[in-house]
């Protein structure tokens, strides 16, 4: 079959890789993609809001399946225009598929918004007894309330932009004044653009962080495996807020019985939610959550994998992303077991010098011919091949995942091969992992 991945960052590449080792798959084109990627399929030049372009080239490859990576596809609604303007399938592929038209493997717009607004995914959790921080919301018009409310909150405060915020919209704050100063400028200064018309506040939760993947066909699910990931640029996270500097799994704080908590607390009712809901939902549901003591909390949803948490969950994921990606589209998730690889996968990311301020791109990168091993992969995040030479084209430009038997070993093998690679004002973590170690 022939698959079209939407996409262009490290996760994409990840998935292309698990993509393409399936049986199943028969040509894959990626749009747009990146310089790794196209080792594992074809790229294809498509803007991944164009869903007039995507639809036309569907029909013109004959694609059976369409996954989408990133959020902002699924946020503007590309499941809901392939449902109202479906792509057949010929009769011949239809049977042997089972599905009548080309499926779309994420949620429609309005389940989207789990990611696309914080305040509908605070009254989802609040609507289905969903453990997760106290919250108040406010915009333009309780402006005044919203005043007072800080004045009176403890410390820290959490201020969170409601919509899409390109992983800046929240802040974590421990002066009232500053935290009055900033709720002003997200609401009457557009201080993040439309995603700061309306403002979540809700408490501080002290605790350690996790990652937990959920793969939904609408009425059951499956877990893939879960990680853990660092946003501070700096060691010791320490400074700004990243995309991801780099991702551990499994987690070595999420034994079995913190596990079943996730399952019966979280994941559980969620997916009984979204089905009582009549909520449109085939796909990933990334559960950003928080131990507090021995208990699970949700500090997020997100309507797509994580990156890079994908760059260690994919490598471990047993099973053939294919027939997972199938049986989502056609509600059978009930039938799978997923399998897990018993090593330990982490990743560390290398990002453009300045990142994540200000930086500059189209710098040659070195040393990938020598970056290679049984147990080590390179992901491809922003780059670029331009005249035979592949170049940064991002903030995040690349990252490396190693297996080992412990976090020490794989993360001491993915230094090891950034080594070996360079370009100008490359950086990366030393210390991923550190807590671990």
């Amino acid at each position: 079959m022939n698959i079209l991945l939407l996409g262009s960052g490290g996760r994409e590449h990840a998935m292309a890789w698990k993509l393409n080792q399936s049986p199943l798959c028969d040509t894959l084109y990626i749009a747009p993609g990146n310089a790794g990627t196209a080792n594992c399929g074809i790229n294809v030049p498509l803007s991944i809001t164009d869903f007039p372009a995507i639809r036309q080239f569907c029909l013109d490859n004959e694609i059976h399946l369409i996954i989408v990576g990133p959020e902002e596809p699924l946020v503007k609604g590309v499941v809901d225009y392939f449902k109202n303007n479906p792509v057949p399938l010929s009769t011949e592929v239809a049977q042997e598929l089972r599905l009548d038209s080309v499926p779309v493997i994420g949620p429609a717009a309005f389940g989207a918004q789990l990611e696309g607004s914080k305040a509908f995914a605070k009254a989802f959790m609040e609507r289905h007894a969903i453990p997760t921080a106290a919250y108040r919301e406010f915009n333009a018009d309780n402006f005044e309330a919203g005043i007072e409310y800080i004045r009176q909150h403890s410390l820290p405060i959490v201020l969170k932009a409601d919509g899409l915020a390109a992983g800046k919209g929240v802040l974590i704050l421990n002066d009232q004044e500053e935290a009055i100063r900033e709720f002003t400028s997200m609401i009457r200064e557009s201080k993040f653009g439309d995603a700061s018309k309306k403002v979540v506040i809700e408490a501080f939760l002290s605790g350690i962080e996790l990652s937990v993947f959920v793969l939904t066909d609408g009425k059951d699910y499956v877990l893939l495996p879960e990680a853990k990931d660092y946003k501070r640029i700096g060691e010791g996270d320490t400074g700004l807020n990243t995309g991801g500097m780099g991702a551990v799994s499994p987690v070595p704080f999420a034994g079995t019985d913190f596990m079943q908590k996730v399952v019966d607390r979280v994941v559980k009712p969620t997916v009984k939610g979204l089905k009582e809901e009549e909520i449109d939902y085939k796909g990933f549901i990334f559960v950003g959550l928080i131990k507090v003591g021995d208990d699970p909390y949700v500090i997020e949803y997100n309507c797509r994998m994580g990156d890079p948490e994908t760059e260690v969950v994919m490598p471990r994921l047993k099973n053939d992303l294919v027939e997972l990606m199938l049986a989502t589209a056609r509600q059978e998730l009930d039938r799978q077991t997923v399998e897990q690889d018993s090593r330990v996968a982490c990743t560390v990311m290398a990002v453009s010098g300045g990142y994540p301020g200000d930086y500059e791109k189209g710098k040659k990168i070195n040393g990938l011919e020598q970056a290679t091993g049984s147990d080590t992969l390179v992901f491809h995040a922003g780059t670029a091949e331009k005249n035979g030479e592949v170049l940064t084209n991002g903030g995040r430009v690349l990252c490396v995942t190693s297996y080992g038997s412990s976090v020490k070993e794989a993360v001491g093998a993915s230094k090891a091969v950034l080594g070996r690679i360079s370009f100008e004002g490359m950086y990366f973590r030393t210390d991923i992992g550190y807590e671990f170690n």
